[in-house]
C-alpha cells in the first residue's frame, strides 16, 4: 500500500464508521430494544389485569409496576462499577440472566406478592450501564454519538412497538404469556450478546487501571458529569410524568385507546427525522452546546402544546406535542450517554454510566410516583404545567455545560493477532506517550487509540512497527 492509498485509507476510517462498530451498533442496539420490549410490552396492560391477583389492592399495583424502575437505579451503579473490573459482557450476561429469572417467577404467580417478587427480580438486572460503557469501549469518539444513538433510538421503537403489540398479544396470551414473552426475550438477548458482540481487548495507562471506591467519589463530585446525570433524571421523569397523562388527554379528545398507536407511531417517525440531523450538527459541526439547550427548550414547548390539546380537546395538537417531544427526547437519549462518556474518566467509564442510567431510572419512579401525585392534586393541565417547569430547571442547569475538548481517538490497523498477542500489544501501545487508552479488538485487526491531541506524536507508532 503506497503512503498516499495509506493516508486516504486512514481518512475514509475516521471518516465513516468501521465494520466492527457497525455490528457492534447493531448487535447493543438489538440487546437494548429487546429487552425493553421485554419490559415496556406489559405497561399499556398492566393495570388492567394485574388487579385479578390475589391479595391485589391499588397501591400493591402500583408498586409490583414500579418496583422494577426502583431496583434498576439501586443497582446500575454497583454493575456499572463491577463492569469496570470483570469486564462488560459477564456482567451484561448475569444481568439478562436475573431478567430471566425474573420473568419466570412473574409469569408463574398466582398472588400480587409473587409478582412483586419477579418483578423486583427482572430490576435486579441492571445492565444499562455496561452496555453503554462497553458501546463507548468499542466505538472512536468520533462515532461515539453515532453509537448512543442507535441505543437511544432503540428504546424509542421499542416503546412504540410495545404500545401496538402489548394489548394485542394479552388477549391471546394473557398477562403471564407475555411475562413468558419477556423472558424468552431475555434468552434472545443472551445468545446476541454471546455470539454477535465483539469483545474488546483493553488496556489503560496509569497505575490504577480498575474502579475503585475513591474513583466513585471522585465521579460524584465532578460537576459537568453531575449536570449530565441531572438532566437524565430529569427527562426521564418528565417522560413517565408526561405519559401518565397523554393517554388520557387522547382519550378526553375522542380518540379510543385502540387508536391511540395512529398517533405514537407516525411521531416516532418525524421525531427520527429530526434526530438525525440534530445529532449530525451537534457533533460533526460543533453545535454541542447549542443543540442541547434548544432540545431541553424544546421538551418545555411540547409541554405547553400538552396544555393546549388538553385544553381543546384537539387530536391534533396532541399529536403535535408527542411528536415535538419525542423529537427532543430522541435527540438528548442520543447526546446524553454521549457526553457522559467522554468526560468519564478513562478508567471510570463503566462507573459513570452506573451513575447516569441509576439517575435515568431514579426519575422513571420519581416521575411515575409524581406524576401521580400531580395528576391527583392539580389534574391533568396542571401535572403538564410542572413537567414544563421542570425542563426549564434543566435549563437552568445545563447552562453550565461545557464541551468536551482536546481528546480523540486515532484508528491504527494492527493485522490479525491471537488474543494473548493482542492484550500483549495493548499494553504497549497504552504506554506510548500521550496514549491514555488503547483498545483492539483482534478478530478485526484494529487498535483505538484514545489519545491527548497536544502529547501524542502518531510517528511514535513507529517504535512498535506500526504507522
Amino acid at each position: 500500500m503506497t503512503e498516499v492509498s495509506a493516508h486516504r485509507q486512514t481518512l475514509d476510517d475516521a471518516q465513516n464508521m468501521l465494520p466492527v462498530e457497525r455490528r457492534a451498533a447493531a448487535s447493543l442496539a438489538l440487546v437494548y430494544s429487546v429487552r425493553m420490549f421485554g419490559l415496556f410490552i406489559i405497561l399499556p396492560v398492566f393495570s388492567l389485569y394485574a388487579s385479578d391477583y390475589e391479595g391485589a389492592t391499588p397501591m400493591l399495583l402500583g408498586l409490583a409496576l414500579g418496583i422494577y424502575g426502583l431496583f434498576q437505579a439501586l443497582l446500575q451503579l454497583p454493575f456499572g462499577f463491577l463492569s469496570d473490573r470483570i469486564g462488560r459482557k459477564p456482567v451484561i450476561l448475569a444481568g439478562l440472566t436475573l431478567f430471566f429469572l425474573g420473568s419466570v417467577v412473574a409469569a408463574c404467580a398466582d398472588s400480587i406478592g409473587a409478582l412483586i417478587f419477579g418483578r423486583a427480580l427482572q430490576g435486579s438486572g441492571a445492565i444499562a450501564a455496561a452496555i453503554m460503557a462497553l458501546a463507548a469501549d468499542l466505538t472512536r469518539e468520533q462515532h461515539r454519538t453515532k453509537m448512543m444513538a442507535s441505543l437511544g433510538a432503540s428504546i424509542g421503537v421499542a416503546f412504540m412497538v410495545s404500545l401496538v403489540a402489548g394489548p394485542v398479544l394479552v388477549r391471546w396470551l394473557g398477562l403471564s404469556g407475555l411475562f413468558w414473552l419477556t423472558g424468552a426475550a431475555a434468552v434472545l438477548g443472551m445468545l446476541i450478546v454471546q455470539f454477535r458482540v465483539p469483545t474488546p481487548v483493553q488496556a489503560r495507562a496509569g497505575k490504577e487501571s480498575r474502579a475503585s471506591v475513591p474513583q466513585m467519589l471522585q465521579l460524584l463530585r465532578d460537576r459537568q458529569l453531575l449536570r449530565l446525570d441531572a438532566g437524565i433524571f430529569l427527562l426521564h421523569m418528565m417522560v413517565s410524568a408526561t405519559f401518565l397523562g397523554v393517554p388520557l388527554s387522547l382519550a378526553a379528545s375522542g380518540l379510543a385507546g385502540s387508536g391511540h398507536w395512529q398517533v405514537y407511531l407516525p411521531a416516532l417517525l418525524i421525531s427520527i427525522a429530526v434526530m438525525v440531523p440534530a445529532v449530525i450538527l451537534a457533533e460533526k459541526y460543533g453545535h454541542l452546546r447549542r443543540i442541547f439547550l434548544i432540545a431541553v427548550s424544546g421538551l418545555a414547548l411540547a409541554q405547553c402544546l400538552l396544555v393546549a390539546g388538553e385544553s381543546r380537546h384537539s387530536t391534533l395538537w396532541l399529536f403535535a406535542a408527542v411528536t415535538v417531544f419525542f423529537s427532543f427526547f430522541n435527540t438528548l437519549e442520543a447526546l446524553l450517554p454521549s457526553l457522559v462518556s467522554k468526560l468519564a474518566p478513562v478508567t471510570g467509564r463503566g462507573s459513570a454510566m452506573g451513575v447516569y442510567s441509576a439517575s435515568q431510572f431514579l426519575g422513571a419512579f420519581a416521575g411515575g410516583v409524581a406524576g401521580g401525585a400531580l395528576y391527583a392534586s392539580l389534574g391533568i393541565v396542571g401535572l403538564y404545567y410542572c413537567a414544563a417547569a421542570a425542563a426549564l430547571l434543566w435549563l437552568l442547569i445545563a447552562r453550565g455545560m461545557r464541551a468536551p475538548q482536546g481528546v480523540t481517538t486515532q484508528l491504527v490497523h494492527v493485522g490479525e493477532l491471537s488474543e494473548a498477542a493482542a492484550a500483549e500489544l495493548a499494553g504497549r501501545l497504552s504506554a506510548l506517550p500521550g496514549v491514555t487508552e488503547a483498545v483492539l479488538v483482534s478478530e478485526e485487526g484494529v487498535a483505538y487509540l484514545r489519545v491527548d491531541r497536544q502529547q501524542f506524536d502518531r510517528s511514535s507508532l513507529s517504535t512498535l512497527g506500526l504507522s
